[in-house]
C-alpha cells in the first residue's frame, strides 16, 4: 500500500513540475540574462581599456573566452533541464564571438521575460481588486463574470507569452551556437580523413591476418598433404596406400573448408543472393557456440552496411568461442530513428579489450560509414557489442 502511495505521490510531483517547468525556466532565463548583461558590460569595459594597454589583450581575450563558455554552458543546461529542449548543439567547438553574440541576443528573451512577468503581476493585482470588490458587493454578477472572462483571456495570453519566449530561447541557441558552415565543413573533413586512415589500417591488419592464416594454416596443410601423397606413391603395400589416400582425401576436405573461411573473410559472397540474417545463420551453424539470431529489419540494408555488420558479428562469434568460454551468443537487429543497430551479446567471462587489434579494426570499419561501435565487457562478463550504422 505504501509503495502505491509513493508512486501516486511521484506522479503528482511530476505533474506539478510539468506545469511549473515553463515559468520557472523563463524566470531562470531572466536571472541568467542579467548575469549575461553584467558579463557583457564588464567585457566591453575591459576591451575598451585594452586599447590603452595592448599587452593585456591576450589576458582579456582568455578570460572572456573562459567565462563566456561557462555562461553558455549554464544556458544550455537551463534549456535542456527546465525548457526540455532536445538536440541542442554542443558548445565545445563554437567560436568565442558566437558565444558572446548568443549572450547578447539572450538579452532580448530576458527582457521579454521581465515584461511577461510584469504583465502577470499586474493581472494578479487586478484580480485581487476585482475579488475584493466582489466580496464587498460593489460588483454586479454580470460585471463580475465580465471581469472573470477578461482575466481568463489575459491569463491565456500570458501563458502563450511564456511558451513563445521559451521557443525563442531554444531557437536562438540552435541558431547562434551552431559551429557555422566553415567549422562544420572543417570538422567533417577531419572526420573523413581520420576514418580513411582507419579504414586503410583496418584493411592492412586484415591482410596480415589473412596472410597468417594462409601461411600457418592452409599452406602447412598443403605441404603435409604433398608429403602424404608422396608416401602413398612410394608405398608397396596396397592397404597402406589406400589408408594414406583416405587420409589425404580428408586433409583436402579440411583444406577446402579453411580456404572457404579465408575467402569469406575477404568477401562474403553469400550476401549476393541472401540477406544478412540468412548469411549469419549459415555462419552460426559452423560456430562452436550456440547462436540465437533475431533479424526483423523491415528493409534490407545497403550492401556495404551488411558487409560491415557481417564482419562485426563474425569477429564477436570468434571471440566468444576462443576467449570468452561462452555458452550462448544472441544477435539482435533493429531499425529505429534512421539507424540500424546490431547487438551481439554473449554470456562469457568478459574482459574483451576494445583497443585490441580485432575490435579496433572493426571500430574503424564502422566509423568509415559514419557509424559507432560500442563494446561493454567487464571482467566476469557478459560481453555486448553494439554496432550502429545510419540507414542512408
Amino acid at each position: 500500500m505504501r509503495k502505491a502511495d509513493e508512486v501516486a505521490g511521484e506522479r503528482r510531483t511530476d505533474r506539478w513540475w510539468g506545469v511549473l517547468r515553463l515559468p520557472v525556466g523563463v524566470a531562470a532565463g531572466i536571472a541568467t540574462a542579467g548575469v549575461g548583461f553584467a558579463f557583457l558590460a564588464v567585457a566591453a569595459a575591459a576591451f575598451s581599456l585594452v586599447a590603452v594597454k595592448p599587452a593585456a589583450r591576450c589576458r582579456v581575450a582568455a578570460l572572456t573566452k573562459r567565462y563566456a563558455g561557462r555562461l553558455v554552458h549554464m544556458e544550455r543546461r537551463r534549456l535542456g533541464g527546465l525548457l526540455a529542449a532536445e538536440e541542442l548543439p554542443t558548445t565545445d567547438d563554437v567560436a568565442t564571438r558566437r558565444q558572446v553574440g548568443y549572450l547578447a541576443a539572450r538579452l532580448l528573451t530576458g527582457t521579454l521575460g521581465v515584461l511577461a512577468y510584469a504583465v502577470l503581476g499586474v493581472g494578479v493585482v487586478l484580480a485581487w481588486i476585482v475579488l475584493r470588490a466582489a466580496v464587498r458587493g460593489e460588483l454586479t454578477l454580470l460585471d463580475a463574470l465580465a471581469q472573470v472572462g477578461v482575466g481568463v483571456v489575459l491569463l491565456l495570453l500570458n501563458v502563450q507569452a511564456f511558451v513563445s519566449i521559451a521557443a525563442l530561447d531554444v531557437r536562438l541557441a540552435r541558431r547562434l551556437l551552431s559551429p557555422g558552415t566553415r567549422a562544420e565543413l572543417t570538422r567533417r573533413v577531419q572526420e573523413l580523413t581520420t576514418s580513411r586512415a582507419g579504414v586503410i589500417a583496418a584493411v592492412d591488419a586484415e591482410r596480415q591476418r589473412i596472410e597468417r592464416d594462409l601461411h600457418d594454416g592452409l599452406q602447412q596443410r598443403l605441404i603435409a598433404l604433398g608429403m602424404l601423397l608422396g608416401r602413398a606413391r612410394r608405398a608397396r603395400d596396397a592397404d597402406r596406400t589406400h589408408a594414406l589416400i583416405v587420409q589425404a582425401h580428408e586433409d583436402v576436405q579440411r583444406a577446402v573448408e579453411e580456404l572457404r573461411e579465408v575467402a569469406w573473410r575477404v568477401y562474403p559472397s553469400a550476401l549476393d543472393s541472401n540477406d544478412l540474417g540468412e548469411v549469419l545463420a549459415i555462419a552460426a551453424r559452423g560456430s562452436e557456440v550456440p547462436v540465437r539470431i533475431r533479424y526483423e529489419l523491415p528493409v534490407r540494408p545497403e550492401r556495404q552496411i551488411e558487409t560491415v555488420l557481417y564482419f562485426v558479428a563474425c569477429e564477436a562469434l570468434t571471440n566468444a568461442a576462443k576467449h570468452a568460454a561462452a555458452t550462448l551468443v544472441m544477435i539482435d537487429f533493429e531499425a529505429q530513428d534512421g539507424w540500424i543497430r546490431m547487438r551481439v551479446h554473449d554470456d562469457g567471462v568478459g574482459g574483451a579489450e576494445p583497443t585490441g587489434r580485432g575490435l579496433s579494426g572493426l571500430a574503424r570499419r564502422v566509423a568509415a560509414l559514419d557509424g559507432r561501435l560500442r563494446v561493454t565487457s567487464p571482467g566476469g562478463g557478459p560481453t555486448t557489442l553494439l554496432a550502429e550504422l545510419p540507414c542512408g
